[in-house]
């Protein structure tokens, strides 16, 4: 029983290792893989290719480069024992003439007849070269004699020195004679045609991944509020699925903003009617203390009547343009001031957003407003950088429990002791600022201030 107990515990280890390394080679392919669609694209396409064309390459120099340079290098090495046994075999002459004119003739090798001095020291072999290689094993097989071999020269020759009893053999043969030297046209036929599919995918894959990118920049256009009237579908027969199904959501959202906004309107109108009537009665009514508080709720009225109208109709209408986030926060610290409140102000980074400014203005104001409410000391701090508008909102008040911070953006929501009462308003500032952000792209954010209170900051992508 131990011993399965022990089997069983060695195999448990190799299979939590295997997972394990299998998870880390996960987490690097995810790492080093491209995110964007067009890499992505482009590497399914180019990597099986490359790998195509590096075992054609492979197949073709082991299969038939390496053959075809082993047979002539074998030709050349029968030659030059030919050579070597003809030496052996003609009558010792001064000249040898009659030896260089048959190598010559019949073995196209230039021949002579060298001193019988010892050979060469061997050279360098090359990195890689068949040639070098199988012209020395063929000539090490066929001439049992000492023999020395320079295939590196870059002349269209080959010498070969053979070590005789009497003397040394030097023969030059032709270089194309002893291996394929036409090899090198298919290698750049090859690469050749690769950089031509490459391009052409390349290009097809750009013009097949715009359209897909335009539709992303609509959608997130869309999304910030901004006009996408130019947009029109293009690309592949999903991709244009996809924009027009985008078009019509966007048409059935406009149309939806249309109908509430024009409801709205007429709803607004007949109450602001009877509250205009209401208020010629009471100002016929002689001036006490219940006429005062009439006068007293109706304006509350009034207030807690704008306020709905404005979070539910989220003012539509309003086009995006470049505004001075610089000067808008320094307005707001302005009205705090005027409030009572201690506030101060700073923004860093390019000062010119393009956002709908009066939307934002109420957002950052409604988050203002309720610090000034509950605190002394306001500070209103704002970063612009490449991707992100960023603007804090912090006070040294009692805070919201973290527990509550989600809670309180909820519409019509009062909390005991929460900081969005507002006192006698609507329980709609913080619900509108959120909304505001929300259709900038964006969203409100809070959390623990440095100065003690509470911390609220709006986040919005340019």
């Amino acid at each position: 029983m131990s011993l399965v107990h022990c089997s069983l515990s060695g195999l448990g280890r190799a299979v939590g290792f295997l997972r394990e390394a299998n998870h880390r080679f996960a987490q690097w392919f995810n790492r080093v893989t491209p995110k964007g669609l067009y890499p992505r694209s482009l590497l399914i396409i180019v990597t099986p290719m490359v790998l195509l064309q590096s075992v054609v390459a492979f197949v073709f120099m082991e299969r038939h480069y390496n053959t075809v340079t082993r047979r002539l290098s074998a030709a050349v090495s029968q030659d030059i024992s030919a050579v070597v046994a003809l030496y052996g075999a003609l009558p010792a002459t001064d000249d040898h003439a009659l030896l260089r004119r048959i190598a010559w003739r019949d073995l196209q090798l230039n021949v002579a007849v060298l001193a019988p001095d010892p050979l060469p020291p061997p050279g360098p072999k090359p990195f890689f070269s068949v040639l070098d290689s199988a012209l020395s094993r063929e000539i090490g097989q066929k001439v049992s004699r000492p023999f020395w071999i320079d295939t590196v020269g870059r002349s269209n020759l080959i010498e070969v020195r053979v070590k005789m009893d009497d003397a040394v053999l030097r023969i030059f043969a032709q270089r194309n004679t002893a291996y394929a030297s036409n090899s090198h046209i298919f290698l750049l036929w090859m690469v050749g045609t690769s950089l031509v599919l490459l391009t052409v995918a390349i290009l097809f894959l750009r013009n097949q991944i715009r359209p897909i990118e335009n539709l992303a920049d609509a959608a997130e256009a869309f999304g910030k509020g901004r006009d996408v009237e130019n947009f029109r579908p293009r690309g592949a027969r999903e991709v244009r699925r996809a924009s027009v199904a985008f078009l019509e959501m966007k048409r059935r959202i406009e149309r939806q903003i249309e109908q509430r906004t024009t409801m709205l309107a007429g709803v607004s109108h007949d109450m602001r009617t009877i509250l205009t009537r209401f208020k010629l009665e009471l100002a016929f009514l002689p001036d006490n203390a219940d006429t005062a508080a009439l006068k007293k709720d109706v304006d509350e009225l009034q207030g807690m009547l704008e306020a709905y109208l404005a979070f539910a109709r989220g003012d539509p209408g309003e086009q995006t343009s470049l505004t001075d986030m610089g000067a808008l926060i320094e307005d707001l610290r302005q009205n705090a001031e005027r409030d009572g409140a201690t506030a101060r102000a700073s923004f860093m980074g390019p000062p010119l957003v393009e956002v709908k400014g009066e939307q934002l203005k109420r957002c950052i104001g409604n988050l203002v407003n309720n610090a000034v409410r509950h605190a002394d000391t306001v500070e209103i701090s704002g970063t612009r950088d490449a991707r992100w508008l960023i603007v804090n909102v912090d006070d040294d008040g009692p805070g919201i429990p973290e527990a509550k911070r989600d809670e309180v953006f909820r519409p019509f929501l009062r909390l005991d002791d929460a900081r969005n009462q507002d006192e006698g308003g609507s329980g709609l500032g913080l619900a509108i600022a959120r909304d505001v952000a929300r259709t900038h792209g964006g969203d409100i954010v809070l959390a623990d201030s440095p100065l003690g209170g509470l911390r609220a900051t709006v986040r919005i992508p340019v």
